[in-house]
């Protein structure tokens, strides 16, 4: 009989002790409820500030001008390295046809035009970059007509050949010089009109922080394809001087 009553005297026992931990937790539901609410280790005080946050902060956008730009330099470095590798592998093969001459005048000429407009381009970018809206302006502009007058001369080197009698036909050598020297010029025209576009978006001022940002980076885009058509044009100077 001890054993029965003692059964019986257990599981009231265990039913005493649960019914106060029940009492406690629906007395206290209210303080547990304001403390998850309050932030005090719930998982909804936790979380709620840190989703908040994160829809209150944009996404940074990528600038797409930059990845063009890269791009577009990697063709145009593809395309001048095929040209430069078939000149020296023709050059070195000591054909009777190759028959260098000595470079007009304007071709040097046209080498001060073109490391000038390097000069004022990036006089032009650090004035844009400090907010010196007229400053940059006049900067590009002459950056610009240099690069005029560098494709001018350009033009007035070719009438120099045509009237010595040098043509791309019977020499490999005049060949290159024509083809190399049209393909950059076509390519400094080509950065003379990125430059106009740059002129223009800078011509009215403007308090927007997203609109000067976005004209510094294009500007700093276009600044790596100008100084790039400087550094190609004195490879080909050399070449077609030295590497003859």
């Amino acid at each position: 009989m001890e054993v029965g009553t003692l059964k019986p005297l257990s599981k009231k026992s265990k039913k005493l002790r649960e019914r106060p931990s029940f009492s406690r937790s629906s007395g206290m539901g209210s303080d547990n409820s304001d403390s998850n609410n309050g932030g005090g280790g719930g998982d909804g005080g936790d979380y709620k500030p840190d989703n908040i946050k994160s829809e209150e902060v944009p996404p940074q956008p990528t600038n797409k001008s930059k990845i063009l730009m890269w791009f577009l330099l990697l063709v145009v470095l593809m395309t001048f390295g095929g040209l430069i590798g078939a000149y020296v592998v023709i050059s070195t093969n000591n054909a009777l046809e190759w028959r260098p001459f000595s470079l007009p005048i304007q071709v040097w000429i046209s080498t001060l035009f073109i490391l000038g407009s390097s000069v004022t381009y990036h006089i032009a970018k650090n004035a844009l970059q400090n907010d010196l809206d007229t400053k940059a302006k006049k900067w590009f502009l002459a950056t610009s007509v240099l690069g005029g007058l560098f494709i001018s001369s350009q033009l007035l080197a070719w009438m120099e050949l045509v009237n010595r009698g040098m043509y791309m036909r019977g020499n490999p050598y005049a060949g290159f010089f024509y083809i190399l020297t049209a393909i950059h010029a076509i390519h400094v025209l080509g950065g003379i009109i990125a430059l106009g576009y740059i002129i223009l978006r800078t011509w009215n001022k403007t308090r927007s922080a997203r609109e000067l940002e976005k004209r510094k980076n294009d500007a700093e885009s276009i600044g790596w394809y100008w100084h790039t058509m400087d550094g190609l044009w004195l490879i080909l100077l050399f070449l077609l001087g030295f590497w003859k």
